[in-house]
C-alpha cells in the first residue's frame, strides 16, 4: 500500500495497513474478536491521547468515525463498539495509543453482548505478548500461525472462540484482510453499496 515503514509501537505494521491519512492509520489485528476488529492509531508513536497534538486528535477520531462508517456496512453490522485504553493502569499493553473498532451485531456472543468488555480487557493485557511472539517468529524464520481460512475475515465463516483459542494470523492472512479493506472503501461509496444492516456481497470490491 506504501513504501514507507509504520509502526506500532516498536512493531512494523506496515504490511496490515488498509487506511491512512495525514496523521493516522488503520490497521488490521493480530487477534481479532470479532469480524472487522481493527485498530485506529496515531501515524507518530506516542503512549497517551494527551500526548497527541490538537490536530492529531482531531485526525484520530475524525478516521475512527470514517472507518466505522465502512465497517458497518461492509460487515452488515448494527452497531460499533469503540474502545480506548489509555495507559497502562486502563489495560494499556502496548504503550501507543490505540482505538479498537468492532462492528457489532445483536447476536454476538450468544446475544450476551457485554462479554466484549472482559474480553476486550484480555486482549489488551495480551496484545504484546502476541506481537512479539509474532514478530520474533518472522525475524527467525520460523513457522507463522496458519490461519483456518484463507479468506479474509468477513469473507469466511467466523466465530466468537475464547482468547486462548484465538491464535495470531499469519501475515500474509493480515496483508489479505488490509488489501480487501482499502477496497471496501471506494464500494461503500459507489452508487451500488449495500444499505446499512447488510454485508456487502462478496466480489463486490472487484
Amino acid at each position: 500500500m506504501t513504501s514507507s515503514k509504520f509502526l506500532f509501537s516498536v512493531f512494523d505494521v506496515t504490511r496490515q495497513v488498509f487506511y491512512k491519512t495525514a496523521f493516522s492509520l488503520g490497521i488490521v489485528n493480530l487477534k481479532p474478536l470479532l469480524p472487522g476488529h481493527v485498530l485506529i492509531i496515531p501515524q507518530r508513536v506516542v503512549s497517551r491521547l494527551s500526548d497527541l497534538r490538537p490536530e492529531e486528535v482531531s485526525d484520530l477520531f475524525l478516521t475512527v468515525q470514517h472507518v466505522g462508517r465502512v465497517l458497518e456496512r461492509t460487515f452488515g453490522s448494527q452497531a460499533l463498539t469503540i474502545s480506548l485504553q489509555d495507559g497502562a493502569a486502563a489495560g494499556q499493553s502496548v504503550p501507543h495509543v490505540h482505538v479498537h473498532i468492532l462492528p457489532r451485531k445483536y447476536t454476538d456472543f450468544d446475544g450476551n453482548n457485554d462479554e466484549i468488555y472482559p474480553a476486550l480487557e484480555k486482549n489488551g493485557h495480551h496484545m504484546s505478548g502476541a506481537f512479539h511472539t509474532h514478530a520474533n517468529g518472522i525475524a527467525s524464520g520460523g513457522s507463522q500461525p496458519r490461519p483456518q481460512s484463507s479468506e479474509p475475515i468477513g469473507l469466511a465463516e467466523f466465530r466468537v472462540v475464547s482468547d486462548e483459542d484465538r491464535k495470531p494470523r499469519s501475515m500474509e492472512e493480515m496483508e489479505k484482510e488490509a488489501r480487501w479493506l482499502a477496497g471496501m472503501f471506494q464500494v461503500v461509496y459507489s452508487p451500488n453499496a449495500a444499505p446499512l444492516g447488510k454485508p456487502i456481497p462478496r466480489g463486490a470490491e472487484s
